[in-house]
């Protein structure tokens, strides 16, 4: 197998760049080193054995790796940062090779047309770092976590604490290029304009190899804990569109005494006094004072959010490795449409200090303009109507199957109380927040099950794209979006077996 994806490897990449430098198989001294370079996961740290590792750095690199999987009957994954909490951009059960996009993140800034281009290795640490090199007053809105990469981030919606004001990632997206299953490279025109939207939210893994975006550039200045967190219920989502405020709830489990605290972190997109007004006005059980507000620039503000001290250089944001692995992590989202009454908040908070593991809750608020934009007008369908998203989380260190199973068994747990406060036909679930607890490729209505909850009613037109641009369903994973007319038995017959038509009313 080697040999002939070797040599297929070699005879469709062009020549003048060679790509023999850039693969690594398990006979490679820095096999083990690069496979696992970008793993944010302890979970699956050991878990990911491709036959090779090809790190591009040209464009034929990518359209030779599409081809040689495809002749050579491989799965292709395609990591641009590794943080995908499931571990789908690097591990597979069926032979794979891993295509790491971490050298093919060239950015260019183009401020008089305020529009930047960006390959899909970058991380977001490194283009936020570009724009605030070229300008003081430009930003991108994306995620505050500045070692994610921009490839799954873009193509999974891409929220951060700009979207209330300026929408996803996604939503500021101008243009795209994309290997398709024929190895072709396309840009928007080319490609068109269905699979331009599907690509935008819908996941781009199940489409292509995205190499590079065009995004708009945006000018950031305009000329008791449970009372508190009922009352933000009602102003977080309604309050200024250039205001994002996260509140974070962490149990606080000891002997004598157990609790919650909360913690409010906010971005605001003016100054501390017109800050001040606002939250006087609107949210004044905060307390706000001046001594709280920090007036600061845009690119200091992706610094703090990142938990970095004041004053540290931008520079930080280049670095691509944030440290060592030491973690095992689970993730799940939902999406809150109806304020949860002052009693369901503190049924959530015994639930939260009776379980066995500490699970944190994450409230980040919607309104402003992701309420304004058509749930069909990208992929991403979680505008109108929703008040704010969930992030549960859970992590720990040690390194056992008992200690995973009781931190996975709460979370779980804490997921399944909150059903009668979040959004139901279908219960929404945030893409970039994988979570296969949802279900993965199997038959038809297993797809249907996890691929409404991400994409409530534009599920079937993404099916349609993927039918039309991958009939043949080559770029496929766990929750790979599937194709119209293909029905499956299980999952391994999905992985292994070559499709099998079957008539679907």
């Amino acid at each position: 197998m080697f040999a002939y994806t070797h040599s297929c490897l070699f005879s469709r990449s062009d020549p003048s760049f060679p790509i023999f430098p850039h693969i690594y198989t398990p006979t490679n001294s820095s096999y083990t080193t690069v496979v696992r370079a970008y793993v944010r996961n302890l979970r699956f740290l050991s878990a990911s054995t491709p036959l090779l590792v090809l790190v591009p750095t040209h464009l034929s690199h990518i359209q030779a790796a599409v081809i040689c999987s495809k002749t050579h009957a491989l799965q292709i994954r395609i990591r641009s940062g590794g943080h995908d909490y499931d571990g789908l951009s690097y591990i597979s059960d069926v032979p794979f090779i891993i295509l790491d996009m971490s050298e093919f993140r060239a950015i260019t800034v183009d401020l008089a047309n305020k529009a930047a281009w960006v390959q899909s290795g970058a991380t977001l640490g490194e283009l936020y770092y570009k724009i605030a090199e070229q300008s003081k007053v430009h930003a991108f809105p994306a995620g505050v976590c500045p070692t994610v990469g921009v490839g799954g981030h873009f193509s999974g919606g891409g929220y951060g604490n700009m979207m209330r004001k300026f929408g996803l990632a996604t939503d500021n997206i101008l243009d795209a290029q994309i290997v398709d299953a024929g190895g072709r490279a396309l840009n928007r025109k080319d490609m068109g304009e269905d699979l331009f939207w599907a690509i935008r939210g819908g996941g781009g893994a199940s489409f292509g190899v995205i190499t590079s975006w065009k995004i708009e550039l945006l000018l950031t200045l305009e000329q008791g804990g449970t009372d508190i967190i009922h009352k933000w219920q009602y102003v977080a989502d309604q309050i200024h569109s250039g205001l994002f405020i996260r509140a974070v709830i962490m149990p606080s489990i000891k002997k004598k005494h157990s609790t919650i605290k909360i913690k409010f972190n906010a971005l605001f997109l003016g100054t501390a006094q017109q800050l001040l007004k606002v939250m006087n006005s609107r949210f004044p059980e905060v307390g706000l004072g001046s001594g709280d507000c920090m007036e600061m620039s845009w690119i200091e503000s992706v610094l703090f959010w990142a938990n970095y001290g004041n004053g540290t250089s931008p520079q930080v944001l280049l670095d691509r490795q944030p440290g060592k692995v030491t973690k095992s992590e689970k993730k799940k989202s939902d999406y809150v449409q109806e304020p949860i009454s002052k009693e369901g908040l503190e049924g959530i908070w015994r639930a939260m200090i009776q379980s066995k593991k500490k699970v944190t809750l994450t409230f980040n608020p919607y309104g402003g303009r992701m309420a304004s934009i058509p749930e069909d007008e990208t992929p991403f369908p979680h505008r109108s109507g929703n008040k704010f998203k969930i992030q549960y989380s859970v992590n720990w260190k040690e390194d056992s199957a008992e200690a995973m199973e009781l931190n996975l068994a709460s979370v779980r747990s804490l997921y399944g109380h909150m059903t009668r406060f979040v959004s139901k036909s279908p219960r929404g679930a945030y893409l970039n927040y994988r979570d296969v607890d949802l279900g993965v490729n199997g038959d038809g209505e297993d797809a249907k099950n996890w691929g409404e909850k991400y994409f409530k009613g534009n599920f079937e037109r993404l099916v349609q794209v993927k039918s039309r641009v991958d009939p043949d369903n080559f770029f496929r994973y766990e929750q790979s979006i599937p194709t119209h007319r293909k029905h499956y038995s299980s999952v391994d017959a999905y992985i292994f077996s070559p499709p099998i038509e079957t008539i679907v009313s």
